[in-house]
């Protein structure tokens, strides 16, 4: 396995893109979105390869900084296959709700953090439930359903050498073990993540692929300390909102903790990679949606 930096916005350590070589060609894990194709293209030759050489890209969901370039890259290369959660599919081949959504959290900045994103042709869609073991280019791979962080969420286990391609379910860690949970909105679901984890755990991986960023070589350990880290979020985030202030002095506060707690642990560009991979304001965001459709549906 290989990994390419795509550099997103000028930055090393955001976003990795993960490499499987196998006798029909290459295998792309998550190839970013499209404003960072060119750097990919440019990874790809270091490895001595084209974007004509993939015959196969494995997401492990459709935010727009893990399958952004999906559709750009078919339109050149429509041979390849694609494999995505069947909750994911339809976005892919009709993105225009997708994009609706990520334009209510990112507006006219979106083409500059992402650049386009293309549909994908329905027949080089394969949807996966979880379960599915896989042929990656002679690579054995297992599938599971990991939602949490995305209802759309899927990790890959490459039995061959035991690594875990798990996208954001295992959270965002930029250097040593300074990990974070990466919590957008709308579908944080703090259940059913912790479930998710329990699964990625039980396959006793041997290592990591953390799309934010790179290899993890500890992986049960990185994983218990994971669910610490997502906990201890969800609590600060949780009794934020029972605190009387605004929504506005709620993330204030929140983002003022986390930038702290991160620059006593971290270099400014460590600090600052770490946000771009993970925007603090959307952590909240994610959580109290979270919390408040909880307390309705005890309401209800």
């Amino acid at each position: 396995m290989d990994i390419i930096d795509l550099q997103f916005q000028g930055r090393a350590g955001v976003i990795a893109t993960a490499v499987l070589r196998g006798p029909q060609g290459l295998t792309l894990i998550d190839p970013g979105p499209t404003s960072c194709l060119g750097t990919l293209e440019e990874g790809l030759a270091r490895l001595g390869g084209t974007l004509r050489d993939v015959h196969l890209i494995l997401l492990t969901h459709i935010h727009l900084d893990h399958a952004g370039a999906t559709g750009s890259i078919l339109a050149r290369v429509p041979h390849i296959r694609v494999s995505v959660h069947e909750r994911g599919a339809p976005h892919m081949t009709d993105p225009a709700r997708l994009l609706a959504s990520a334009t209510r959290l990112y507006g006219d900045r979106m083409d500059t953090l992402w650049g386009a994103f293309e549909p994908v042709p329905a027949s080089q869609v394969e949807a996966l439930v979880g379960g599915e073991r896989l042929d990656v280019g002679g690579h054995p791979v297992r599938v599971a359903y990991t939602p949490g962080h995305a209802v759309h969420h899927v990790s890959y286990l490459d039995e061959s050498d035991g690594t875990a391609y798990v996208g954001d379910t295992c959270g965002v860690r930029v250097v040593a073990d300074y990990t974070i949970a990466p919590t957008p909105p709308p579908d944080v679901d703090l259940e059913r993540w912790d479930q998710s984890l329990a699964a990625i755990d039980a396959w006793n991986p041997t290592s990591l692929l953390v799309t934010h960023f790179g290899t993890v070589a500890s992986a049960r350990a990185h994983i218990a300390r994971y669910r610490e880290v997502l906990s201890r979020t969800g609590e600060v985030v949780r009794r934020s909102l029972i605190q009387g202030e605004s929504d506005e002095e709620r993330v204030t506060g929140f983002v003022t903790l986390m930038r702290a707690e991160a620059r006593g642990r971290l270099s400014e560009r460590e600090a600052v990679v770490l946000e771009l991979a993970a925007p603090f304001e959307q952590i909240w965001a994610g959580l109290a949606r979270y919390w408040r459709k909880q307390a309705a549906d005890r309401s209800a």
